[in-house]
């Protein structure tokens, strides 16, 4: 099963979730944990669209992916190409580990990683219009000309 899955628009939260419980299940993983990102309503957005540089995100996942298995945990993610309107998700991140513990630390230290890593630009869709969200954009340590 292919751990890192991108979409075209919005994702469909219960198909993949359901997909990774019944995938992992009888794995003998004690803890299967999901983390389900929503675009909110906020400072007058219609959603947010995105843009993915796939090979430094498969790059950054697959680092994540060693950090895993030393732990013997599993990371996926699923996250959106494109539009995704208010109120839908972008972003489902999950660990899969034999330990609670391992799993709720990882969730936690995966998704404030992404946040800060992943090569992954936002929009605001404000009016249909892409409007760059550079107030909420982070820069990617070692991009740029400067780096």
């Amino acid at each position: 099963m292919k751990k890192l899955l991108l979409f075209d628009g919005p994702l469909n939260v219960n198909e993949i979730n359901s997909k990774w419980f019944n995938e992992f299940k009888d794995s003998n993983f004690g803890a299967i944990i999901t983390f389900n990102g929503v675009v909110r309503d906020e400072d007058g957005i219609d959603g947010l669209s995105f843009d993915i540089y796939e090979p430094i995100l498969s790059k950054w996942f697959n680092s994540w992916q060693e950090k895993a298995k030393e732990k013997n945990a599993i990371v996926l993610m699923a996250h959106s190409k494109g539009d995704v309107l208010n109120h839908e998700s972008s972003y489902i991140a999950a660990v899969c580990s034999p330990k609670r513990r391992v799993a709720l630390e990882m969730i936690d230290e995966f998704v404030e990683d992404f946040k800060q890593s992943a090569p992954i630009w936002k929009y605001d869709i404000i009016e249909g219009e892409r409007v760059y969200a550079e107030d909420r954009s982070t820069a990617i340590k070692g991009a740029g000309i400067l780096s």
